[in-house]
């Protein structure tokens, strides 16, 4: 996929943002803020049987921070616990197609970064 069409996909996730929604009882909530730059994403989740069946995020940032959200809780709706725990920053540069730089990296991180620690919240 070119550059150009990562951008428009990323641009609609932030525009028509994925299970931007909040989940009624989730089985986790997690908070997070990016000191750095201000971005802010809450992330809720349900599990059964070891698999997120339902995830919702919230959150106020830049449009990768928020974009990258929405990718990420679409793309781990009936995934393990497990293979969430596996994804790495490789995933997310690929999920959203684009070079950046350690600040935005750490914008487009920040909800990989969230989810883990609600999945890491569950076994606790």
């Amino acid at each position: 996929m070119s550059a150009m069409l990562y951008q428009e996909e990323l641009m609609d996730h932030y525009k028509y943002p994925r299970n931007n929604k909040p989940v009624q009882n989730p089985d986790f909530s997690v908070d997070e803020l990016n000191p750095s730059c201000g971005d802010r994403i809450v992330i809720e989740g349900k599990v059964a049987d070891n698999v997120i069946s339902d995830l919702g995020f919230s959150g106020k940032g830049c449009v990768i921070s928020q974009a990258t959200a929405s990718m990420l809780t679409e793309h781990c709706i009936g995934k393990t616990a497990e293979d969430v725990m596996n994804l790495t920053k490789s995933d997310i540069i690929a999920m959203i197609g684009l070079e950046l730089g350690p600040t935005r990296l750490k914008c487009a991180l920040l909800s990989l970064q969230v989810l883990q620690h609600g999945v890491l919240a569950l076994k606790k």
